[in-house]
């Protein structure tokens, strides 16, 4: 089960490692993604820390972390098909795994339901 930020990203836990991205609003919102500044394998982040960027023909959006915890992969394809994140953002086109310091970080994140809504409240 995938579950929000406010800021647009998702997380998807499975035992300790998270799978990160931005969700489908945050990539229609940017447009054409042309870049994205993958966090390097090893950084440690905190839940709302910056993890890394992404940058569109519109602008460069800062991502942030759902969860604490260590970097222990990324998505490789994202540095020659950035476009991936257009195509596919909570599917193929996520950024990175994260081994999560603090799992129950994840209880806190909204669900699908109540991030649709704040989606809809904010428009």
């Amino acid at each position: 089960m995938k579950k929000y930020l406010k800021t647009h990203e998702w997380a998807e836990l499975k035992g300790k490692i998270a799978t990160i991205g931005i969700s489908n609003h945050a990539q229609n919102q940017l447009g054409d993604v042309v870049y994205v500044n993958l966090p390097d394998v090893g950084k440690t982040v905190k839940a709302g820390e910056m993890l890394c960027s992404v940058e569109s023909v519109k602008s460069a959006s800062d991502v942030y972390a759902p969860l604490s915890g260590k970097v222990v992969e990324v998505n490789k394809a994202l540095e020659t098909t950035p476009e991936l994140i257009n195509k596919s953002a909570e599917g193929d086109g996520w950024i990175a795994k994260i081994e999560a310091s603090n799992p129950k970080e994840f209880d806190a994140l909204l669900d699908k339901t109540a991030y649709d809504k704040f989606v809809d409240e904010t428009r």
